[in-house]
């Protein structure tokens, strides 16, 4: 056997950590490769487990590296417990609930060439400084890796998942609901299909499909907007629904196919859910302030890590009964404290769920005696966009926002040149600034690719879209 730490294996390889997990190229993604991270993962951060979950979504390079996983627990002496292709929140909720930690081999949203892993502890996500650490672990690799097939799947994980929105919302809690759900190769295709109707919706499923689809909920595909408009002039529905590729972020439409932005699913849900304290990234719609539902609202740099930090530090402030609640502008929703509903507990799931939002929407909704499209009318009138330069290089980003940093009037003229003058910039995360008219600009390097983020607000959509556009624009022709 050969004897290194992950950090040099990183450096070798290129695949590495980004915001949620590590992150490369499936050609440089080896089976040794796999093999070290989960065996650092193991010897760092997982504890004196005797089993370890594991689960996958559905790219098809996934069982593979799940394999390699598989077989580095199994070489450190520990049970696997295969729980095949299921949505990342479902598996993390059933290691919870076993007290087990968990590897979930998922590239979410990224690009089809590209794959990655998500490791858990037994009390959910790993921090940034369990990356750290498991960077620094020794991992002592075999002459040569001959992964065994991945074992039966247990039923048990996705049955557990279905209960755990019927025992809390009950089986009317959709009841007369026509829910179109937009499947493609999302991993919750199936399952979202049994939980609604577990709840009480009629489910009409469209555009399947085998081949794997990227799917981005802060930078929604043209076909996609098109696709669902289109679906709802052929189809009667209430709303139309779907995930991004391991089920991890919603991406909910009203009954015109219109897709809500995920900074406002989230706000929606936490008011639904009586949040009293919530977190979320600095990129998020200023709505949630604005709106004046929480006690309180704390930012944070972008990534499920951030909020999950957030989140604990408001539980441990303010105490017992206080219900923390965190999202992303994907539409993520982090529940960090139980919550008592219809005689039952829902139970907190730190890590970022996609149906708890969906049922969060359209229970509000029906709860409101509106349409979906109606459920935003109370809200501040804040408008987002966003969307992506790809295949720019990260260091290219990180010289760019660098550069906006130490000039004011390169910003004011890049970003944003018709808003006025700069009011504020933000380098919480990448640099977000403010005009005088009201009007953001935020650039941020993606922490899972080689992309350059933008997101943008101001009081119309139209606005919001335009200023968005015109930023990406300008900073490609200059690149």
């Amino acid at each position: 056997m050969s004897m290194t730490n992950l950090r040099q294996i990183v450096t070798q390889s290129g695949v590495q950590f980004g915001t949620s997990g590590a992150r490369g190229l499936v050609a440089s993604m080896r089976d040794d490769v796999c093999y070290a991270y989960a065996q650092a993962f193991l010897r760092a951060v997982a504890g004196a487990a005797d089993t370890v979950v594991l689960g996958h979504d559905l790219r098809p390079s996934s069982p593979a590296i799940a394999a390699a996983c598989a077989q580095a627990v199994r070489d450190a002496g520990k049970r696997v417990l295969f729980v095949g292709a299921l949505p990342t929140p479902a598996i993390a909720y059933y290691a919870a609930v076993q007290g087990a930690p968990a590897i979930v081999v998922t590239g979410s949203h990224i690009p089809f060439d590209r794959n990655g892993i998500k490791f858990y502890r037994a009390d959910g996500e790993i921090s940034k400084a369990d990356e750290q650490a498991m960077l620094d672990a020794g991992v002592q690799l075999p002459a040569a890796i001959a992964a065994a097939p991945l074992p039966p799947a247990s039923d048990e994980p996705a049955n557990a998942y279905v209960q755990r929105y019927l025992d809390v919302f009950g089986a009317d809690a959709l009841a007369g609901l026509r829910i179109a759900v937009y499947e493609h190769s999302s991993v919750a295709r199936d399952i979202l299909h049994t939980i609604l109707e577990a709840l009480g919706a009629s489910v009409l499923p469209l555009g399947r499909t085998d081949q794997f689809v990227p799917i981005d909920t802060e930078a929604v595909r043209a076909e996609d907007i098109e696709r669902a408009a289109q679906w709802a002039q052929e189809h009667s529905f209430d709303a139309i629904v779907s995930t991004d590729g391991d089920a991890d972020r919603p991406l909910i439409g009203d009954e015109r196919g219109t897709w809500l932005r995920g900074d406002i699913v989230g706000i929606l849900c936490g008011q639904y859910l009586g949040a009293d304290f919530v977190v979320t990234p600095v990129s998020s719609n200023t709505a949630v302030e604005r709106c004046g539902s929480f006690k309180e609202v704390l930012r944070t740099r972008i990534g499920s890590p951030y909020v999950i930090a957030g989140m604990e530090q408001l539980a441990a402030t303010h105490g017992q009964g206080a219900v923390v609640a965190g999202y992303e502008a994907n539409g993520g929703f982090l529940l960090g404290s139980d919550i008592a509903r219809n005689g039952a507990t829902l139970k907190a799931l730190p890590t970022r769920d996609a149906v708890l939002p969906i049922v969060a929407v359209l229970g509000l909704a029906r709860e409101r005696g509106c349409r979906v499209s109606e459920v935003t009318r109370a809200l501040p009138p804040r408008f987002t966009a966003s969307d992506r330069l790809q295949e720019f290089a990260t260091e290219s980003s990180r010289q760019l926002v660098a550069r906006l940093a130490q000039d004011g009037a390169l910003a004011a003229g890049l970003l944003a040149p018709q808003s006025g003058e700069l009011a504020n910039i933000d380098t919480t995360d990448g640099l977000r600034a403010t005009f005088a008219n009201g009007d953001i600009v935020h650039l941020r390097p993606s922490g899972n690719a080689p992309e350059l983020r933008c997101y943008a607000e101001a009081s119309t959509q139209a606005d919001a879209e335009a200023l968005c556009r015109a930023c990406l624009e300008r900073v490609a022709a200059q690149a």
